[in-house]
């Protein structure tokens, strides 16, 4: 027996003396490579050799299953071969599910779901990540992770029901786990979602639970304080989607409080109890960005350009000092929509040059990515269309936007480059007359107007106005003199009115300024100089306070003909002062846009060209979904006040 048990001693210690020896050459293999992983330059090539050099060691199957999934992580972030990194994932996966090593199994899983993505092997990822969700459920955080991932591939899919339904699911799980900090997340992640379908019944009840849940939550104060700053996200771009400029106000206060709030406070470095919530909506620094976002995109509706102007320079500032160190695709989803917004802002104020000069820019941005290609290009071609008219090349304003029209599905943006193509078929008199009625139709602001928006309905009015006067100048051009002969100009004033008790109503201050001075022109030709006066006024003055040039110089044209025609010779002169003031400004900015090599942009149209132009909107999809927990950047320009073109005195 003695004799035995010595024998057994003697095995057992030689066993251990084995295993430690097998663990020395496994950990110095592993500190080797991690060595050279982190150097400065890395040294990816002498990483792999040391990862690859563990295997003629036969290594038990958890050492094997961890190390292909380091060589495949590897190869797939720092390398082009994207084979051999699908290679060596794919065997950890496999070989991971024969042991239990939940970490490298659904690491592995993860992984080669996002390569197969890459490769565009959609139908490759999803039964993995499904096998993998149903493999999970004992492991909150991965199970939580899975979700979200799959979730996000379905989105970027346009699948938006089959997202909302796993982030439902998500939702449930993380409550029966007892995590309500993730319950909010998949919450307010499929809130996002359903505001992109606009399904605004179910929207509204999802998004009063979301409140209650982030309100009673208590942890971590970063993580409910981003929690916050979702929620309040959703509602503001909620409400400026609906062009609610005035009712948004409270919310995007409440916004930038937060976002100040958290700057103040301190990364907490201690994990959170509960795996599940081992999760975040965004770094710090990224949603200060998206608050600088929405802010712009709030003075863009509202007409508080000098505002926009402001937040843009912050917002593109911070996020050259991000995109340093950060490859993130929703930063360069933050630097194109903030590009779009503030190139509009160019346009009203007079600065033609530089806005084609960052139109060319975002040019450049989407090329460098299929994606943002995809999802921004009729934003482009509708900010072409935009600047082809503020330099009067009308011809090219209505291709950019037809072309803009056969590439765009969002409905919103469908009614708004609608309403400037109708805008500009009116300016060209009967050369569109029948393709101009169509559209005002459907874009008919007293039927079944195609968008929920209160600022694009606002506008439609503000067409109509526009068309009614048009066609009373032009049949007074013809010696009917239709305008003159009136005692009042009928439904010219009401389509007016109605513009000017909708954007009063929400503060839409662009859209005010061009209906009061459109009215003070209305009233002046029918000889009402008092009442003229009234409008143009208040007209110049907020056009001054945008600014907005091109009210400025009809403004300044009308005060110096009314003046003129009252007898008052020195406001008169003054009126012509300012006028011929814009007037070489306007022109200056004109001749330096023109000669710019950027100006032949106008011409360049999407081979959709030859497809049939969409008359009806189609059910809305976001316009882009780099990442399922940041913001769907979906407007572009659309839900923003039309740059409609001004006739001139």
């Amino acid at each position: 027996m003695a004799a035995q048990a010595a024998a057994a001693a003697q095995a057992a210690a030689a066993q251990a003396a084995q295993a430690e020896a097998a663990d020395s050459w496994y950990l110095a293999l592993l500190g080797f490579a991690e060595h050279f992983r982190t150097s400065s330059p890395p040294k990816i090539r002498l990483c792999v050799h040391c990862l690859q050099a563990v295997f003629p060691f036969k290594p038990p199957q958890r050492i094997e299953a961890r190390t292909h999934l380091q060589l495949g992580s590897v190869l797939y972030h720092h390398t082009k071969n994207s084979e051999q990194a699908r290679s060596h994932l794919e065997k950890a996966w496999l070989i991971s599910q024969q042991v239990s090593f939940p970490y490298v199994k659904f690491e592995a899983a993860s992984l080669l779901s996002e390569l197969y993505c890459q490769e565009n092997s959609v139908d490759a990822a999803k039964p993995l990540l499904r096998k993998a969700i149903q493999i999970s459920q004992q492991t909150p955080y991965w199970h939580c992770r899975l979700l979200f991932q799959l979730a996000q591939l379905h989105t970027l899919e346009k699948d938006l029901v089959s997202a909302c339904d796993l982030l439902g699911v998500g939702a449930e799980y993380a409550r029966v786990v007892g995590s309500e900090y993730t319950r909010a997340l998949f919450l307010l992640s499929k809130g996002m979602l359903l505001l992109m379908e606009r399904k605004l019944q179910e929207v509204h009840p999802l998004l009063t639970l979301c409140g209650q849940i982030v309100e009673n939550w208590q942890g971590n104060p970063i993580q409910k304080e981003s929690l916050r700053v979702f929620f309040l996200v959703l509602q503001v771009t909620h409400y400026l989607d609906a062009g609610q400029v005035k009712s948004v106000k409270p919310c995007l206060k409440q916004l930038q409080q937060c976002i100040q709030t958290i700057s103040t406070l301190h990364d907490d470095e201690i994990l959170p109890s509960n795996p599940a919530d081992l999760f975040h909506w965004l770094p710090k620094e990224h949603m200060c960005v998206l608050v600088y976002l929405v802010t712009v995109m709030h003075s863009m509706q509202a007409g508080y350009l000098e505002k926009a102007q402001k937040y843009t320079d912050k917002a593109l500032m911070q996020l050259e000092k991000l995109k340093m160190l950060d490859c993130s695709p929703i930063l360069s989803s933050f630097q194109v929509i903030l590009l779009e917004h503030i190139i509009m802002c160019r346009l009203v104020t007079g600065h033609k040059a530089t806005a084609l000069q960052e139109i060319s820019q975002v040019c450049q941005l989407c090329q460098q990515s299929p994606r943002l290609f995809s999802n921004h290009a009729a934003q482009l071609h509708t900010l072409l269309g935009l600047y082809c008219v503020s330099v009067n090349c009308m011809d090219n304003a209505e291709a950019q936007f037809t072309t803009a029209l056969r590439l765009t599905n969002h409905q919103e943006l469908w009614a708004f480059i609608v309403t400037n193509l109708a805008s500009v078929y009116i300016r060209e008199g009967n050369r569109h007359q029948e393709v101009l009625y169509s559209l005002l139709e459907r874009i008919n602001p007293d039927h079944s107007f195609p968008v929920s928006s209160h600022c694009l309905r606002a506008a439609a009015f503000y067409v109509r106005g526009l068309f009614s006067f048009f066609q009373g100048r032009y049949n007074e051009a013809k010696g009917q003199r239709v305008v003159r002969a009136q005692s009042s100009p009928g439904p010219i004033l009401r389509f007016l009115r109605e513009t000017l008790k909708m954007s009063n109503a929400e503060d839409l201050n662009r859209l005010t300024a061009c209906s009061l001075v459109l009215l003070g022109h209305i009233f002046y030709v029918l000889g009402n100089h008092r009442e003229s006066n009234n409008m143009v006024v208040p007209a110049m003055q907020l056009a001054s306070k945008i600014p907005d040039m091109s009210v400025q110089l009809w403004s300044s044209a009308l005060l110096r003909d009314l003046n003129k025609a009252c007898g008052n010779a020195m406001d008169a002169h003054e009126a012509a002062q300012m006028h011929q003031n814009f007037s070489q400004q306007l022109l200056q900015d004109h001749i330096e846009a023109c000669s710019l090599p950027e100006h032949n942009l106008i011409t360049t149209v999407h081979p959709l060209c030859s497809s049939k132009l969409r008359m009806d909107p189609t059910p809305a999809w976001p316009a882009s979904c780099e990442a399922l927990m940041g913001l769907s950047s979906s407007t572009g320009p659309a839900g923003t006040v039309p740059d409609s073109p001004s006739p001139r005195p």
